[in-house]
């Protein structure tokens, strides 16, 4: 972790911190959220706040423009190699690995991002939608297995992220 001209970041006790994951200036993350393996999280141009129960997995970049705060609201799985930049992700999101999500764009409640996807400056997605594409369009509602899929891969990554948390490496 970094300070950046006097921001430090702020990580509840409760977080799983991979030991190479980068974390500089005005981050804050809440509760039981994960950040995994290789992530970059650069809060010194704007803020970044990530919520409870938030994993941001192995190998992705957090940062933001000028003036434009990165928010990340509770329970959101954020995929493997995604990009996230001044955008805002609302509750129970999925963004599914390899994504791109730029400045302005909102991925609504509940939103599933397929992985791939490049979500457009100020595109706004749609709550209990997928969408997916290059750029990423809506292609249809979610259904209950999307849900409960969306739901599992949350709860196994708070789960993970405290085993990781509590066990020491060999």
């Amino acid at each position: 972790m970094y300070a950046y001209k006097g921001k430090e970041p702020s990580i509840h006790d409760t977080v799983f911190l991979a030991h190479d994951a980068m974390i500089i200036g005005d981050v804050t993350i809440d509760e039981y959220s994960s950040i995994w393996f290789k992530t970059v999280i650069r809060g010194d141009v704007a803020p970044t706040r990530i919520g409870k129960r938030v994993n941001i997995q192995d190998l992705s970049m957090l940062h933001q423009s000028p003036d434009r705060t990165l928010l990340i609201e509770d329970d959101v799985t954020v995929g493997h190699q995604v990009t996230l930049h001044s955008a805002i992700i609302r509750k129970n999101a999925l963004i599914g690995m390899g994504s791109l999500i730029l400045d302005g764009a909102e991925i609504g409640e509940n939103a599933f991002i397929g992985a791939g996807s490049l979500v457009p400056p100020g595109k706004k997605i749609p709550a209990n939608t997928m969408a997916l594409g290059r750029p990423a369009k809506v292609v249809r509602e979610l259904t209950d297995e999307d849900y409960q899929e969306m739901e599992r891969v949350r709860k196994s990554y708070v789960e993970k992220g405290q085993y990781y948390k509590t066990n020491t490496v060999l």
